[in-house]
C-alpha cells in the first residue's frame, strides 16, 4: 500500500505511554522471551504528519491490533513450546510406580476371579466323604474283630461241651455266613458302560439318560445264583448274609452298608457248572438283551477256589427260640 510520501511501513512504533501491555500465558516457559510487536509510530513514517489514533481502550482497535500482530491464539502458541525436560530418576520412578500398580491390580483380580469360580460345597463334600469312609473301615474293623470273637466263642464251647461237631449247627453256620467260607464257583464281573462315569452317574433307572448297572441288577443276579444253588455269594468281597440287603443310597449301591462301585464282581460257591448255566446268555435272553442295548456285557468265569469271608450279622435281642 502506498500513500503521497512513499510506501508505509509495515508497522509504526507505538509511544510508552501509550503502548499496549499484552503478555503470555502464566504456564508459559518463554513468554518473558518474546518481544512485543506494535504497529510504528509517526515519527517513523517519512516526515508524514501524523496519523490520528484512537484511545488504547478502544475495543475495536484492540481486535484489529490482535488480528493484525498476534494471528495466533497465546494458548495455541503455548502449546507448541516444547514442554521441559524431567530428570531420568522422575521418569523411571514414576515407570515403577505405575508398574507395580498394575501388577497389585492384576494379582487382586486374578484372586478375586479364583474366589468366584470356587465351589465352597466341594470342601464340604470332601470333609463328609472323607468322614464316612473313616466310619467304614472302623465298622469293618469292628465287623472283623466280632467275628474272630465268636470264631473264638464257638470254638471253646465245642471243646467243652462235646468233642464231635454238630452236622446241623456247621451248615446252619455256613448257609447264614457266619463263618468264613471257600470252596469252588463261578465269578461274575458287570461294569457300567465306558461312557459313564462311576464317580458321577446315576445308580438309578430314569435319574440320567446313561443307562448303568443298578442295585435291581444286582439282585436279579444274586436271586437267581441262590435259585441254582449257590452255597455263598458275596459282592466285591462283601458277603451276603441273612441280614445283608443290596440297595441304592443317593448315587451309590450298598451291599450292608458297605459301599461298592463299578465294576461289580460277583462271587458265588457252588456248581460251577450249573451257577454258570444259570446266569448264561442262553439262559438269561432277556435280561442280556437289555444290557446290550445299553453297552453292558456280563462276563461269567468259573473258579476252582473262591475265598469267602463271614458276613456282617448282628446280636438277637427280641427274637426268641419257639418251641
Amino acid at each position: 500500500m502506498e500513500r503521497d510520501g512513499g510506501p508505509e511501513p509495515i508497522s509504526l512504533p507505538v509511544e510508552p505511554d501509550r503502548a499496549l501491555l499484552r503478555r503470555r500465558a502464566v504456564f508459559s516457559r518463554q513468554a518473558w522471551g518474546l518481544g512485543p510487536h506494535h504497529v510504528s509510530g509517526p515519527d517513523t513514517a517519512g516526515g508524514r504528519s501524523p496519523v490520528p489514533r484512537r484511545h488504547a481502550r478502544d475495543s475495536s482497535l484492540r481486535l484489529i491490533d490482535d488480528l493484525t500482530n498476534r494471528s495466533v491464539d497465546p494458548m495455541f502458541v503455548d502449546s507448541l513450546l516444547a514442554p521441559a525436560a524431567r530428570p531420568p530418576l522422575t521418569v523411571w520412578l514414576t515407570r515403577t510406580v505405575v508398574f507395580l500398580i498394575c501388577v497389585g491390580v492384576g494379582l487382586f483380580g486374578s484372586a478375586f476371579v479364583r474366589q468366584l469360580n470356587t465351589d465352597p460345597r466341594k470342601e464340604v463334600r470332601m470333609s463328609l466323604a472323607a468322614e464316612l469312609e473313616q466310619q467304614t473301615d472302623t465298622l469293618n474293623g469292628l465287623d472283623t474283630e466280632v467275628s474272630q470273637l465268636r470264631s473264638r466263642v464257638d470254638s471253646q464251647s465245642k471243646k467243652l461241651g462235646s468233642n464231635q461237631q454238630d452236622e446241623t449247627l456247621t451248615e446252619d453256620e455256613l448257609v447264614n455266613g457266619l463263618v468264613p467260607v471257600t470252596g469252588k464257583g463261578i465269578t461274575l464281573t458287570i461294569a457300567n458302560p465306558l461312557a459313564a462315569a462311576d464317580d458321577g452317574a446315576s445308580t438309578r433307572v430314569g435319574t440320567s439318560q446313561l443307562r448303568v448297572v443298578t442295585d435291581s441288577d444286582l439282585q436279579t443276579f444274586v436271586s437267581i445264583l441262590w435259585q441254582a444253588g449257590a452255597e455263598a455269594i458275596s459282592i466285591n468281597g462283601y458277603r451276603i448274609g441273612v441280614q445283608t440287603s443290596v440297595r441304592t443310597a443317593g448315587q451309590t449301591i450298598l451291599v450292608g452298608v458297605n459301599g461298592v462301585q463299578s465294576p461289580y464282581r460277583i462271587e458265588a460257591i457252588g456248581n460251577p457248572s450249573t451257577l454258570a448255566s444259570a446266569v448264561s446268555s442262553s439262559t438269561q435272553h432277556d435280561l442280556y438283551a437289555a444290557f446290550a442295548k445299553a453297552g453292558i456285557t456280563p462276563h461269567v468265569d468259573k473258579s476252582s477256589s473262591l475265598t469267602m469271608d463271614a458276613a456282617g450279622f448282628g446280636d438277637v435281642t427280641f427274637a426268641t427260640r419257639r418251641d
